[in-house]
């Protein structure tokens, strides 16, 4: 099962390594982060989600796109999935640009404001839902292509021939998965909501 892969160079034992640290990662924690201030949630995100999203894209690249070299005339959706997550990466990082530098600072200004009592000023784009409604847009199209990903790997089930790299890419891809989706929640579910909230409690 792993000759191909162990033709490539690849190291089996780090990868088993791997496997068994993905198995073993915790649930999604069960913390109320409704109650959570936006300052502190907004550097959550950050440091839990973007951070992890920033890690994992080239690992995930690396394998998906080895697997599709070394598997891709057998199993050719093995190629629709690398293309597809690349572009997946590709429309996150530009996501994460923007959340970083545009919509997060401001979010941090109106928690601040709040919390010193000092006069909030407007913002460029208008309204902070303008700004939303392009956020939750890119949420959707990312989601879409990780659901795509999800059906041409029969819900990241491997192949019966799949060696440890073909495992490891889908319990990779599982794991980002489910990630974004954490992220996404928080974000469209909380953390949106209530600076919208915010902003019109402190603009009118």
């Amino acid at each position: 099962m792993t000759k191909a892969c162990k033709e490539k160079g690849l190291d089996v034992v780090q990868i088993e390594k791997e496997l068994k640290a993905i198995g073993e990662t915790p649930a999604a924690s069960s913390q109320d982060y409704n109650i959570w201030e936006l300052g502190f949630l907004a550097e959550y995100i950050l440091n839990t989600h973007h951070k992890y999203v920033v890690a994992a894209i080239p690992v995930i690249t690396e394998y998906t796109q080895k697997v599709a070299r070394v598997h891709g005339e057998r199993h050719p959706e093995a190629i629709e999935i690398a293309g597809n997550f690349q572009k997946a990466a590709n429309e996150l990082i530009g996501h994460m640009v923007k959340e970083e530098n545009v919509l997060f600072p401001y979010i941090k200004k109106l928690a601040e404001a709040k919390k010193n009592g000092t006069v909030m000023e407007g913002s460029l784009f208008g309204t902070i839902q303008n700004p939303i409604n392009m956020m939750e847009m890119e949420h959707e199209q990312v989601g879409n292509i990780l659901e795509h990903i999800k059906n041409l790997t029969d819900s990241y089930t491997p192949p019966d021939d799949a060696c440890t790299t073909f495992r490891l890419s889908y319990a990779k891809l599982k794991e980002f998965e489910d990630d974004l989706h954490q992220q996404i929640h928080l974000e469209n579910n909380i953390f949106f909501p209530k600076a919208a909230a915010l902003e019109k409690e402190l603009l009118g």
